[in-house]
């Protein structure tokens, strides 16, 4: 399972994304219960966010799912913290 976030929007306006490529991880079992979480209560257009807040593309395996602060579910910033600190 292919997981990516990209993070947009902020004081700054920097772009930030990164990637985790769950195969052959011993916790994928993890990763893969929490993607199907946040996929199945995410939006499948981009929601309206609060002025210097971030925006959120979530991807699993080509499907995306949007979702903005401060309105984040505990699965979405679970998984963003994750694959924005260990992905690429």
């Amino acid at each position: 399972m292919r997981i990516q976030v990209r993070r947009t929007g902020g004081f700054a306006g920097i772009e930030r994304q990164a990637e985790v490529d769950t195969s052959g991880r011993a916790d994928a079992h993890e990763w893969h219960a929490l993607a199907e979480r946040v996929l199945a209560g995410g939006r499948g257009t981009p929601p309206t966010g609060v002025p210097d807040g971030f925006a959120y593309r979530i991807t699993v395996d080509g499907r995306s799912v949007y979702c903005a602060d401060p309105r984040l579910s505990d699965e979405q910033r679970a998984l963003i913290r994750r694959v924005l600190k260990e992905g690429a």
